[in-house]
C-alpha cells in the first residue's frame, strides 16, 4: 500500500521517499531474529517440559507465535522485502500460522486503513461497540479466536458475509479458506497417525493462551479516539521499550504508519521522528498497561463502547473519561443498579 493518508506537507518529499526504500538485509534481519526466537524457544520447551520452567518458555513462546501477526502485517503492506513474491509468500506462511488467511486480512486490513475509524466501512469495526464483558472476552482471546476459526470454516463453506470483501474478491477468499483447512486436516491427521501432540503444545496451545499480550498491542491503536477522519486524531502510538519494539515490527509508531504506510516497519521509528518529535509535536500515545487501566474504567461502570463521545477522546492518560449516558440509564457488569 503506497497511499498517503496525512497532509503531505508534514515531510519532505525526498525524505518520504528515502524512507519509502525497502532493504532486503533489514527485512531479512527482522524475520530471521524473529523466526529463530520461536525456533529457540521451541526447542527449549521441548527440553524443559515436566518441569516448572516449561511455564515461561510456554508464556514467550505463545507470545512470539502470537506477534507474527506483525510480520503478516507487513507482508501484506510489501515492505519488508522488495520482492512482491517474497512479501506475499511469507505472509501467507505466517498467515496459516496464525489462523489468519493473508487475503482476507490484507482486504479487511486496506479497508481499516482506507477508512479508519469509520464505523461503517473500516473492516476493524464491524463489530457492536465493546461493553465490560465483550471486551474482556476479546482482550483474553476466547472470541478472537472463535471469528477466526468461525470464519475459515464459513468461507470453506463458501459464505462471505463481510461487506467490505468486493464481489471479485470473494472467490479467492473462500479458495484460501479451503485450503487453510486441507492443511490444518492434514496437520491433525499425520498428529492422529503419529500420535504427536507437538502440534497443540508447541503451536495451537501457546499461541491460544497467550493471545492476552498480542492484544494490548490489537486494542491500544484506536479505541477511544475520535471517528473523524484525521489520521493524526483516530490512531494513538504507544510508550514502550526496545524489546517490545521488535516485538512488534515496529508498530507501536503507530500513527506514522497510518499516515505513511509505505513506509517499511524499519524505518517508522525515523518516520515518527520527521513528522512529530522533529517539528516538536507529539500523537496521541500511552502506554500498555495505562491505555488497559482507562479502557477497563471505561466499561466496569456498565457503559458501553457507545455511551462515549464519537467525535473527541475518550481514553488518554489526559482525560476522566467523562460518558455520553448518565449513569442512571446503565447497569453496572454484575447486573446491580448503580447508585447515585
Amino acid at each position: 500500500m503506497d497511499e498517503v493518508f496525512a497532509r503531505r506537507d508534514m515531510i519532505m518529499r525526498d525524505t518520504l521517499r528515502d524512507l519509502s526504500s525497502k532493504s532486503d538485509l533489514r527485512g531479512a534481519v527482522q524475520v530471521v531474529s524473529h523466526l529463530g526466537a520461536i525456533l529457540s524457544t521451541g526447542v527449549l520447551l521441548t527440553l524443559t517440559w515436566g518441569s516448572w520452567w516449561v511455564v515461561p518458555v510456554f508464556i514467550v513462546h505463545g507470545v512470539l507465535l502470537n506477534f507474527l501477526y506483525a510480520g503478516q502485517h507487513e507482508f501484506s503492506h510489501a515492505t519488508v522485502f522488495s520482492s512482491k513474491l517474497l512479501n506475499e509468500w511469507f505472509g501467507r506462511l505466517f498467515g496459516f500460522v496464525l489462523l489468519y488467511p493473508r487475503d482476507f486480512d490484507q482486504i479487511q486490513h486496506f479497508a481499516h486503513h482506507r477508512f479508519t475509524q469509520n464505523w461503517e466501512k473500516d473492516g476493524e469495526l464491524a463489530r457492536p461497540p465493546y461493553d465490560f464483558k465483550s471486551y474482556l472476552l476479546w482482550v483474553l482471546g476466547p472470541t478472537y479466536w472463535y471469528t477466526r476459526i468461525r470464519r475459515i470454516l464459513r468461507f470453506s463453506a463458501g459464505v462471505v458475509s463481510e461487506p467490505y470483501i468486493p464481489e471479485r474478491r470473494k472467490a479467492d477468499v473462500i479458495r484460501e479458506g479451503r485450503l487453510h483447512l486441507l492443511g490444518y486436516g492434514a496437520i491433525a491427521a499425520v498428529s492422529v497417525a503419529t500420535g504427536s501432540w507437538l502440534a497443540v503444545t508447541h503451536w495451537l496451545a501457546p499461541m491460544m493462551v497467550t493471545k492476552v499480550v498480542h492484544q494490548l498491542q490489537n486494542t491500544i491503536e484506536h479505541l477511544g479516539l475520535p471517528h473523524v477522519d484525521d489520521i493524526t486524531l483516530n490512531t494513538r502510538s504507544t510508550r514502550t521499550n526496545g524489546v517490545m519494539r521488535w516485538l512488534a515490527w515496529n508498530m507501536q509508531y503507530h500513527t506514522a504508519h497510518h499516515a505513511f504506510p509505505g513506509v517499511p516497519c524499519y524505518n517508522l521509528a525515523r518516520l515518527h521522528r520527521s513528522i512529530f518529535t522533529d517539528r516538536g509535536r507529539r500523537p496521541e500515545e500511552m502506554t500498555y498497561l495505562g491505555f488497559q487501566w482507562k479502557a477497563i474504567r471505561a466499561f466496569l461502570s456498565g457503559r458501553t463502547e457507545a455511551d462515549y463521545p464519537s467525535d473527541r477522546v475518550w481514553i488518554s492518560d489526559d482525560v476522566d473519561l467523562e460518558p455520553v449516558a448518565p449513569a442512571d440509564n446503565v447497569r453496572n457488569p454484575l447486573g446491580l443498579k448503580l447508585e447515585d
